[in-house]
């Protein structure tokens, strides 16, 4: 299957939603749109990969890439992640997990809470 990237904007954030697999084949065309909303000027960016049902390591790459490239523009990138996303829980979230680099993100269950700029009570 293949990757679908659709984009729109969330209050001040970019939103990138995911679709489909990400690997070998499809995580450029993610790489790309990332590097096109950076482009653009917009460093606040959300990737919405709740309908994500596969991930393997290229796709981890670019996700990781994706961090570097937001934090060198001094912008935040932030995951959605549900843990009852693409059908039985999320694959992507499993994958960090496994790879010990989930820790690496600021991950959210969906969209509200990722675009709430509101500070967590303490």
């Amino acid at each position: 299957m293949a990757l679908n990237v659709t984009g729109d904007g969330q209050g001040g954030w970019s939103v990138l939603r995911v679709a489909g697999e990400l690997d070998l084949v499809t995580s450029p065309l993610l790489r790309q749109r990332v590097h096109d909303v950076v482009a653009e000027g917009r460093h606040d960016l959300v990737l919405d990969l709740s309908e994500v049902f596969f991930c393997d390591s290229s796709g981890v790459g670019v996700l990781i890439a994706a961090r570097r490239l937001i934090r060198s523009c001094q912008g935040r990138l932030r995951l959605i992640l549900p843990a009852g996303g693409a059908v039985d829980g999320s694959h992507v979230n499993r994958v960090l997990g496994a790879l010990g680099v989930r820790r690496l993100f600021d991950v959210y269950p969906d969209l509200a809470a990722a675009v709430d700029d509101e500070p967590l009570s303490a």
